[in-house]
């Protein structure tokens, strides 16, 4: 009897090299959500994450004002005149508007109140405007855009309509129009509280109409998606297909118009406070810092450059952060 040509082998074992490379293979396919696809997208933005850490500072700060002047030891209200203004120029005593080390960003003239305790003061008015009157604009503008988009016909001619006229409507005229014959008391709030309450409704009124257009779009699109036709075909109704189907996918430039609207709301408050129908004082802002500032620009520029710095960095962050949000939940959206 001859032997076999070729002797049965046994297989060969895989060697390590291939067994990683299978189990990277097996990780390369792994599903992701669209979160963590957006998460990882927006890590690779630099300048979002600096702005989103700014931002996060910013909220941190303006939650924690009382407990940050109190270990400061500054009182924002209270009143240094005799001790650091000068009593013939009314100018803060020293260099640079009166910094020092129990003052790290001066004093203001005449009074002499701590400027670093009133700008910490000052971020709670302008963050809690912003951020109230862009929900307000978000609500209003999201469910009359949604109902324009999916409706049609004249439900969507009439809110166009509205739309354009509030587009058109002079917003900053309205407002002091409006606060100049506001009572001094109303629902409850008195004195700032009632110009806030104001201020928060106005610009969130009178911001909807963007959003609501940004929706109508989406929403116009949306319904003629595949995925809405199989909806219908399968007897979905019309609640089922908004809630359902075109909400979730209006999320993500509902989240995008929110960032960016926030800073323009916080400059529209600050404008506000600038002209004289913001809060009252002795409580403190940004834009009414500014208005006290310009007749001191001359012999005190830290007083204007200190609540200018700080407007622009609030306004900077939201806008780098917005922008990086926008890339990262557009997967068309590149640099």
């Amino acid at each position: 009897m001859t032997a076999p040509l070729h002797e049965p082998t046994a297989e060969a074992a895989p060697s390590a090299a291939e067994e990683a490379a299978v189990n990277a293979g097996a990780k390369a396919v792994q599903g992701r959500s669209l979160g963590r696809i957006a998460w990882e997208r927006l890590k690779r933005d630099k300048l979002a994450l600096a702005g989103g850490v700014v931002v996060l500072v910013l909220i941190a700060v303006a939650l924690l004002a009382p407990v940050i002047t109190s270990l400061y030891g500054q009182d924002p209200n209270a009143y240094n005149d005799k001790d650091l203004i000068d009593p013939l120029f009314g100018t803060p005593k020293g260099s640079f508007g009166g910094i020092s080390g129990d003052h790290w960003l001066g004093v203001e003239p005449v009074n002499g109140r701590d400027i670093f305790a009133r700008i910490v003061y000052g971020a709670r008015i302008s963050l809690l405007v912003g951020f109230l009157s862009a929900i307000v604009a978000v609500i209003i503008g999201t469910v009359l855009g949604v109902l324009a988009g999916f409706f049609g016909g004249w439900v969507d001619s009439a809110i166009s309509r509205v739309m354009d006229g509030l587009l058109a409507f002079p917003q900053l005229l309205f407002i002091i129009a409006l606060v100049s014959v506001m009572p001094n008391n109303m629902l409850g709030l008195s004195g700032t509280g009632v110009r806030l309450f104001v201020m928060i409704l106005v610009i969130g009124f009178f911001g909807w109409p963007y959003i609501g257009r940004v929706v109508r779009g989406q929403t116009l699109s949306l319904r003629e998606r595949e995925y809405v036709e199989a909806a219908r075909s399968l007897g979905a109704g019309r609640l089922y297909i908004l809630f359902k189907e075109l909400l979730p996918n209006l999320v993500a430039p509902i989240i995008v118009y929110t960032t960016m609207m926030i800073p323009t709301n916080i400059l529209t408050e600050a404008a506000l406070s600038f002209l004289g129908v913001g809060v009252k004082p002795p409580t403190a802002s940004w834009g009414q810092m500014l208005s006290n500032a310009i007749d001191y620009y001359k012999s005190d520029p830290t007083y204007m450059v200190v609540p200018g710095v700080a407007i622009f960095i609030t306004v900077l962050a939201f806008n780098l952060f917005g922008d990086g949000v926008r890339d990262a939940l557009d997967p068309k959206g590149s640099r």
